[in-house]
């Protein structure tokens, strides 16, 4: 019998991972009134986001973009905090450095006429259609995130009231083809269609309201937190541990006790049971569902999504310092190979690890010179590579791959770097199976595709426990940063309030928007076996 951890006097939420959609849901519960619970099975706060010190280098182990920052300004605010009292947010430029195989450069980032002044140099006749594409992925954005993308797609009536507008905004062709049907350059064509690569998904293959990423970048720019993403993680903590949430790293649950279509409580590895009146998990869903809700207590569709359903790529991430600074290499460099569609489908498509690769280059010390010593670079490079599914022996791979990596690097845009290396260790997809319970070692959970987008991904309101609600990547809207900071503000519309009330003389809490009385706290507190009361 596991051991049993009491409720408290108001209403208590349990959070399941603490990645940037468990912490934003922390906060948003908390300001709804609950008593929260963040439990982490890592050692830090962050999920993908935490951080590694390594002699005097700091390196971010997966965020490194801060678009739409004004939903990180939204946790502050719900406590009437300012997110510059804790945390220093900077605009970055360029936002990218494309590197292409030729050895030519495409800074993409700033004002419209810098960015046009950048695409006539390389193709004078594609300025007007970049103005077309820049209209079009406005026109997705206004549908597909100011209008949907806090809003809970968990009923097909939701879904079909969209399909016109989806079809008006041509969602059923990629990315690739959108941005083909008004770029011609092959160039230009590469650089703004590798948005759906930030989020998981293949340019061939993800539908064109993912393109929204690009009008996104645009509205708010691209951002940095000085002192890294572990920074702004440093902050939230702050907020969170100033507000009451309690938090547990280092201690994973083991499963979801639910009787009856309700959660009851969470069990940990450890032994402990949390009894518990909402749920939120931040783990990987398709882990969520296969693993830790019993299997009678879900509806089919969370069956088949988490059975059957596509992955996204995986990530091979090489974190490395060097005793001597990289001017010449920006911030946020996308260094692009000879080979884009084709490389592309060995990736996603035929599960193959190939000898060549296009890689992302992320120096945070362009910005902020503290996260080395004095004089040094912190780089990581992270390669798309193709998940478990492909069988790969990661353990076997990962070096000499990281070898190619950095002779592809020293012998093109970063001569020398081979011989300035000082620290270096990398990431599989076997570690994210690992760390992260990620399911086929995923680098963003499942694919963005059309068939695996809004009401067709997993939904935010739990398929199966009413009150079990699900944030994150794998979960609507998606991957990204502002993806997964959406997800745990539907929360906001999904989850009831707390509201409390006076019944004869006890104290009662009420779930504003639930037919539920959740306590009666001046009752003695029971413990049930079975823990089937409670919810």
């Amino acid at each position: 019998m596991k051991a049993e951890t009491n409720k408290q006097s108001i209403p208590t939420a349990v959070v399941i991972g603490a990645g940037f959609g468990g912490i934003a849901s922390a906060l948003r519960l908390r300001a709804k009134g609950y008593d929260v619970t963040l439990i982490e099975k890592g050692d830090q706060l962050g999920g993908r986001a935490r951080v590694f010190h390594r002699g005097g280098f700091v390196f971010d182990a997966g965020p490194t973009v801060i678009t739409a920052p004004f939903l990180i300004d939204e946790l502050f605010q719900l406590f009437g905090e300012k997110t510059q009292d804790y945390v220093t947010i900077v605009p970055v430029y360029p936002w990218y450095r494309f590197h292409y195989h030729d050895g030519s450069t495409f800074d993409y980032g700033g004002s419209l006429n810098q960015i046009l002044a950048e695409i006539e140099s390389i193709s004078p006749e594609d300025v007007d259609g970049y103005k077309r594409l820049l209209s079009t992925s406005r026109d997705i954005f206004d549908i597909g995130f100011t209008k949907l993308a806090d809003e809970p797609f968990d009923k097909p009536i939701s879904m079909i009231k969209q399909i016109p507008n989806l079809v008006k905004l041509g969602c059923y062709k990629t990315v690739w083809q959108l941005v083909s049907d008004h770029l011609q350059h092959e160039k230009l064509r590469q650089a703004f269609s590798i948005q759906p690569l930030l989020v998981g998904g293949n340019p061939f293959d993800t539908t064109s309201i993912y393109n929204l990423i690009h009008f996104l970048e645009q509205k708010w720019g691209v951002h940095f937190a000085i002192g890294g993403m572990g920074a702004l993680v440093k902050a939230l903590e702050q907020l969170m541990r100033s507000k009451g949430i309690k938090i547990r790293l280092g201690e994973e649950v083991e499963g979801v006790i639910a009787k009856e279509k309700r959660v009851t409580a969470v069990d940990l590895k450890a032994g402990e049971r949390i009894r518990c009146d909402i749920v939120v998990s931040n783990a990987d869903p398709a882990y969520l569902y296969e693993k830790m809700v019993p299997r009678d207590q879900q509806r089919w569709s969370a069956r088949v999504k988490a059975k059957y359903s596509k992955f996204s790529m995986g990530l091979y991430v090489l974190y490395f310092g060097t005793t001597k600074r990289f001017p010449s290499i920006a911030h946020h460099t996308i260094w692009l190979g000879k080979r884009y569609e084709s490389l592309l489908d060995d990736i996603f498509n035929r599960q193959v690890l190939a000898d060549d690769f296009s890689l992302y280059v992320h120096r945070p010390t362009a910005t902020d010179p503290s996260m080395a010593p004095e004089g040094c670079d912190s780089f990581y490079v992270l390669a798309p590579v193709p998940n478990l599914q492909s069988g790969v022996d990661w353990e076997e791979t990962k070096n000499k791959y990281g070898d190619q990596i950095i002779k592809a690097l020293n012998n093109s845009m970063m001569p020398g770097l081979s011989d300035c290396i000082v620290e270096r260790f990398c990431m599989t997809p076997k570690d994210f199976e690992c760390n992260y319970n990620s399911v086929h070692g995923a680098g963003f959970s499942i694919a963005p595709t059309l068939t695996q987008s809004a009401y067709f991904r997993f939904h935010n309101r739990g398929e199966g426990p009413e009150n079990l609600f699900v944030v994150g990547a794998g979960s609507h809207p998606g991957a990204g940063l502002p993806g997964v900071l959406c997800s745990a503000k539907v929360l906001d519309k999904i989850v009831p309030s707390v509201e409390p009330m006076n019944v004869s003389g006890s104290n009662v809490f009420w779930l504003n928007g639930d037919s539920q009385i959740i306590q009666d706290v001046a009752s003695p507190q029971t413990k049930d076996a079975d823990q089937g009361s409670g919810g």
